[in-house]
């Protein structure tokens, strides 16, 4: 029988799904002096994605008001951020607050803002002091001035670090994140014809970031709630029933031997 030539897209995978170049994520973090690695780099996710779920239910099940559930998860943010960099993950990013979320009370998402705007001012020396650079992925535009000042302080006092990438995803949805990045190329005169995967993805609010490897969602729901859902096309996505307030240490190493376990394919 004679052999079938394919004629293949000049844009097929696997080129889409390799690091973009030119990244501004931190790569081959150094670990900290005295650290056990633990993992060997190569079983490591380059980036890791967290959908943190549970405060409210977390809150409700002690009897509390659900703003002690989110303050609870601003606290296992900073072990969490502490121990990522122990384990050497470059890239880290955070489900912060949807734009979905504005549709929850006024006095909710007024104390998440607090919450926020107090976190970061209260952690930004210790995020230098640990190597962490913040990023932030969302509308800013659209946030109360203190939050967005709060912000740009901790952007530009950051900078500098070296050893993880924090990406926090606040007042973000990614479709409303595809919208705009068919915007800015609909604004940059691009002809459709040279509009490709690479293109739209250099047009993310991720630009220059690896994709996610792995996404973790903790709570134990089983979908992305629009998040992140371009870049996570070839991800690992690991559910557990931990509520995020209580997702330390020993629960970031599951998920990071789970993934280890894993054979990626990518469709080959």
């Amino acid at each position: 029988m004679a052999r079938v030539h394919l004629a293949r897209p000049t844009d097929a995978p696997p080129a889409a799904h390799d690091a973009p170049p030119n990244t501004d994520a931190v790569t081959a973090p150094a670990i900290p002096d005295g650290e056990d690695p633990a993992f060997p780099p190569e079983d490591l996710p380059r980036h890791v994605a967290i959908i943190m779920d549970g405060n409210r239910r977390w809150a409700r099940q002690r009897d509390l008001p659900e703003l002690d559930g989110h303050a609870a998860g601003v606290e296992a943010i900073r072990e969490l951020l502490r121990h990522a960099v122990r384990r050497g993950v470059p890239v880290l990013t955070l489900y912060a607050f949807s734009r979905e979320n504005w549709a929850r009370t006024d006095d909710e998402v007024t104390g998440l803002f607090g919450l926020l705007e107090a976190a970061i001012r209260s952690e930004t020396d210790e995020l230098q002091a640990q190597g962490v650079r913040i990023r932030l992925l969302g509308r800013l535009e659209e946030l109360p001035d203190a939050t967005r000042t709060s912000i740009a302080e901790a952007l530009a006092a950051t900078a500098d670090g070296e050893r993880l990438l924090l990406n926090i995803a606040f007042n973000y949805a990614g479709r409303t994140e595809i919208v705009d990045a068919v915007r800015r190329l609909a604004a940059s005169g691009l002809a459709p014809d040279e509009i490709d995967e690479a293109a739209i993805s250099a047009a993310l609010y991720t630009a220059g970031i690896p994709d996610p490897d792995l996404v973790i969602r903790t709570g134990g729901e089983q979908r992305l709630s629009n998040f992140l859902i371009w870049q996570s096309a070839y991800a690992e996505f690991y559910s557990c029933e931990t509520l995020w307030p209580d997702f330390g240490p020993d629960a970031f190493d599951a998920a990071l031997l789970e993934f280890a376990s894993r054979h990626r394919r990518f469709g080959r």
